[in-house]
C-alpha cells in the first residue's frame, strides 16, 4: 500500500513537472527547432516563391561550395576582417569589465550611481542606437588623430590587420559602452568572494597587486570564461556585423548555407572556450 502511494506520488510529481515544462519544450519546438531545420533543409535547395506555392530545387551542397569556393571573397574580405576584430574585441571588454566591476565593488560615497550609470547602456541602447553612433563616428578616440596613430599602424603593423585595428579604435567608446552586462556578472562573482580570505591575506602581509593574482583572478575564473562566452556571441550579433546583413536577402537557400556556415564557426568558437574553460579550471582548481 504504501508502495503504491510512493508511486502515485512520483507519478504526481512528474506529471508536475512536465506540465510546467510544456509552454518551454512547445515554444522551442515551434519558434527554434522548426525554424532551424527548416533553413538547415533550404541550405540544400534552390528556394523559389511563386504565387500559389513554394517550389525547393534539391542541389546538394552547391551553395556551400558557392560560399566557401566560388565567392570566397565573402569570407576573406568581410568574415575574416570581423573575426580579427573580435579577436581584439574580447580582450579588450573582458579587461575593462573586471576593472570596473573592482572598482564598483569597493565603498565610497556614490557606488550606487555609478553601478547604474555603468548598466543604463544595456537598457537604452537598442542596435539601431549603436549603428547610428558608429556612423557618426561617435565612438572613435579623437587621440587617434592628433597622435597620428593611422601612420604608425601603416608603418609597423602588417597590411591584414591595419583595417580592423582601425574599426575597433574607430568604435573604441562603444566597445566599452556595451559592457554592462559583463561589469554586472564580474561584480555578481566578486561579491561571491568570502572577505574572510581577503582579512587573512592582509594579516599575513600581502599587498593589493598580489592579492588580486593569487586571490581575485583564480576565483572569478568561472565567471570570466562565462563573459567570454556572452561576449562572443554578443559580439556575433554586433550592429556592425557585415555577415548579419548578408544572411537577411531574398535568396534563402544561399542565405541558408551563409547562416550555417556562420553558425559553424560560433559553435566551434564556443566549444573551444568550454574546453579551453576545463583545462584552465582544473589547473586553479588547487589555488582556490
Amino acid at each position: 500500500m504504501k508502495l503504491k502511494r510512493k508511486l502515485e506520488s512520483t507519478t504526481i510529481r512528474k506529471l508536475e513537472g512536465s506540465l510546467f515544462i510544456a509552454p518551454w519544450v512547445f515554444g522551442f519546438v515551434t519558434f527554434v527547432a522548426f525554424p532551424l531545420f527548416y533553413s538547415l533543409y533550404m541550405s540544400f535547395h534552390q528556394v523559389r516563391i511563386t504565387v500559389d506555392k513554394v517550389n525547393y530545387t534539391f542541389i546538394g551542397f552547391q551553395h556551400y561550395r558557392e560560399i566557401l569556393v566560388a565567392n570566397g571573397s565573402l569570407l576573406y574580405e568581410e568574415l575574416f576582417p570581423f573575426l580579427q576584430e573580435s579577436a581584439m574585441m574580447i580582450p579588450i571588454i573582458l579587461v575593462f569589465s573586471l576593472l570596473i566591476a573592482i572598482l564598483l565593488n569597493m565603498k565610497f560615497p556614490g557606488r550606487t550611481l555609478f553601478r547604474v550609470i555603468f548598466f543604463l547602456p544595456v537598457i537604452f541602447s537598442s542596435g539601431q542606437i549603436v549603428q547610428e553612433f558608429i556612423a557618426q563616428g561617435e565612438g572613435s578616440l579623437s587621440i587617434m588623430e592628433s597622435l597620428r596613430i593611422d601612420s604608425y599602424l601603416r608603418e609597423y603593423v602588417p597590411g591584414s590587420w591595419i583595417s580592423p585595428i582601425q574599426n575597433v579604435m574607430g568604435s573604441f567608446v562603444l566597445v566599452l559602452w556595451y559592457s554592462g552586462v559583463q561589469i554586472l556578472i564580474f561584480l555578481a562573482g566578486r561579491q561571491t568572494l568570502p572577505a574572510a580570505v581577503y582579512e587573512a591575506s592582509r594579516i599575513d602581509g600581502s599587498g593589493p597587486w598580489n592579492t588580486f593574482w593569487r586571490i581575485t583572478l583564480p576565483g572569478l575564473i568561472p565567471y570570466v570564461f562565462l563573459n567570454l562566452m556572452y561576449t562572443v556571441v554578443d559580439l556575433f550579433t554586433f550592429p556592425s556585423n557585415p555577415i548579419v546583413s548578408r544572411v537577411n536577402t531574398s535568396n534563402y537557400g544561399s542565405s541558408s548555407a551563409l547562416a550555417w556556415i556562420y553558425f559553424s564557426i560560433i559553435l566551434t568558437v564556443v566549444l573551444l572556450t568550454l574546453f579551453l574553460y576545463s583545462r584552465v579550471n582544473k589547473s586553479f582548481s588547487g589555488k582556490r
